[in-house]
């Protein structure tokens, strides 16, 4: 799963940014789950990307949902 930019969240729809988000938070769950048992972490800094592109997304629908108030 690529790395989304605000740009680029902002440009998809609404079904793609909630499918996307869906699929980085099963990818997170698998890298936690698989460091938690022992495993090696192939790439330490790919969680921190996906928790921010996570956090990217939840602040755009954030903004989404202030501005319809």
């Amino acid at each position: 799963m690529a790395i989304l930019k605000m740009k680029k969240i902002r440009e998809s729809g609404e079904k793609d940014i909630e499918d996307k988000k869906r699929e980085l938070q099963l990818e997170l769950a698998k890298e936690r789950a698989s460091s938690e048992i022992g495993g090696t972490v192939k790439n330490p800094g790919r969680l921190r990307e996906i928790r921010r592109t996570i956090a990217r997304i939840k602040t755009h629908d954030n903004e989404k949902r202030g501005d319809k108030k």
